[in-house]
Parts: structure tokens; sequence; C-alpha cells
């Protein structure tokens, strides 16, 4: 009798990992969100442009992201924030320096005039409270309260594949840390001039107002990259604390362009979510790699 072994070749297996590894890719580019893929010899990696304010009761295809999750080999998260209670301390302790502006100054004592006429008309019927905030938190008002903003009661693309991948049990890292004190230390010790560029970004983005979210999160869930990054209130997101702080945000991009160098080496496929701008912004992850060569599937990040 002849026993007959049947053992699948080297190359049949390798054919099978790039049919997963391209049915993954093609899963996640059904969602209503910008995706682009890099392949890397028997790797891919897949890079999801992430916004906050997505609202949870907004239409859009999050299965596809679940979908694509649940197959990854391992997922790629933003950096998280590590505070100690000494900092949270510290923060309460300090909150009337962080909150409000030294002395007995107000905006019109740091913003040039231009951009403090702007503000009043914006500001026309509030209480004069805003004038002695801080232009920290100036600015973060402006983008909450006067262009509509969302921070509670949202669900993007973070939150579906973060979901996802806790199901799965997808191995998941976090690119970075961006350590408590440091956010509290800038918080305290930066002049109110740090923030001018927020102010004038939030001024902007109120001036725009809650139409102005909407094209972006509309933009956003149709792949118009640059239109996104065009809206004033994408700008102010980037130019306002945390990610605006001045020593918080060129550490934001080294570690995720570490990140994405480490993911290239990697076999099998990488699911990595970040903040859109982030890696569409000129000088960004994507002009990076295309920099440096690699074929760049997915929508246009440029703008003509």
């Amino acid at each position: 009798m002849l026993a007959i072994s049947v053992v699948p070749s080297r190359a049949a297996a390798q054919a099978g990992e790039a049919s997963v590894v391209e049915e993954i890719v093609i899963t996640a580019r059904r969602a209503d969100a910008p995706i682009w893929e890099i392949t890397v010899g028997d790797g891919s990696l897949i890079l999801v442009g992430a916004i906050s304010g997505v609202p949870r009761d907004l239409s859009w295809r999050p299965e596809a992201l679940e979908g694509a999750t649940q197959r990854a080999d391992r997922v790629l998260f933003p950096q998280v924030g590590r505070a100690s209670p000494a900092d949270l301390v510290r923060l309460i302790w300090r909150s009337r320096t962080i909150v409000r502006l030294p002395d007995e100054t107000t905006t019109a004592d740091y913003l040039p005039p231009e951009l403090q006429e702007r503000l009043e008309m914006v500001m026309e019927g509030d209480s004069d409270r805003w004038r002695r905030e801080s232009l920290v938190v100036l600015g973060l008002n402006l983008i909450t309260d006067k262009a509509g903003h969302q921070r509670r009661r949202t669900r993007g693309a973070v939150d579906v594949i973060e979901e996802a991948a806790r199901q799965a049990e997808v191995p998941v890292r976090r690119v970075g840390v961006v350590r408590g004190d440091a956010l509290v230390e800038n918080l305290i010790s930066q002049p109110p001039q740090a923030y001018l560029a927020c102010v004038d970004a939030a001024v902007s983005a109120a001036e725009a107002g809650p139409e102005g979210t909407a094209r972006r999160i509309e933009a956003w869930r149709a792949r118009r990259v640059p239109e996104v990054l065009a809206e004033p209130l994408d700008d102010a997101l980037n130019l306002c604390w945390p990610s605006g702080d001045p020593d918080v945000a060129p550490l934001l991009r080294t570690q995720w362009a570490e990140a994405i160098e480490a993911a290239l080496d990697e076999p099998g496929v990488t699911l990595a979510v970040a903040q859109l701008r982030l890696l569409a912004e000129p000088g960004g992850v994507l002009d990076m790699l295309e920099a440096r060569g690699f074929d760049i599937v997915g929508p246009r990040w440029r703008a003509e």
C-alpha cells in the first residue's frame, strides 16, 4: 500500500499568508475612514487616520475596522498620559495659575489688537470672565463652547479598534508615554505668549462654528483628507494643549516615527491608528514613508 503524505509547500504557505493579508486590507478599506497600506516584504502596515469628536450617532461603517482589527497580528495605539498622585496634587494646588492669567492682566495684554477684536466679536453676549482666563483654558473653551467640538458621547476610530482588539485579544501596544509631571510643569511654567497660536486658531474655529465642525467630520468620513486638515477646528486641536504643548508636540511625532520604523520590520499585519493630522501633515508619517520610496495605497493626503 502506497502512503502519500501531503505537506503544504513553503510557496503555498506564503500564498496563504498573502491572501490573509490582502483580505484584512480589503476589509479595512471598506470603513468610512482614511486608511493607507504599505507592504514591506512579508509584512503589511495599515495606517488608520483618526479624528476626535466623532458623534456616537454618526452613520459610518466601523464594522469594517472591527473586522480588520480582529485579524491583525498587532495593533499600535496613540500615546497615553501617565500621571502620578503627586502630579494630580500639584495640578490642584496650582490650579489658579493654570486657569487664570497672571496678576491683573487680561487677554488684551497678550493678544494682537486684531485678534483681540475678533475674540470680542466671538464672545459677544458672554460674561466678561473669559478676559481673565488663561490662554490655555480660553483656547479649549472656544473649541468646545463656540466651535461645537464634542469631547463626550463620541466613538471614533480609536474607540472602535480598541474595543475590537480587546474582544479578539489581539496584542496591542502604545507607541509611547507622555509623563504627567512634564504636562503639569508646562501648564504651570509656560508664559501666556506660548499659546497665542492656539487662541488664534481657536478663534478661527469659533468663527466657523458648529458648521465647520460638521464639515470636518463629513470630510473625514468621505476620506477627503486635505479638507479635514484645512478646517480651522482641526488646526486648533493641533495647536492647543496638550497636542500643541511646545515640548509635547515634537515628542509625539518622534515617538510615532520610531514606532512606524519598528513596525516596518515586523512580519504579518500591523494595524496602527493615529491622529489624521500626524499622519497626513506636511513632513508627517506619510510624507516620510513616501520619501523613503514606499508604495502607499490609499486616499490623497496632500492638497493640490
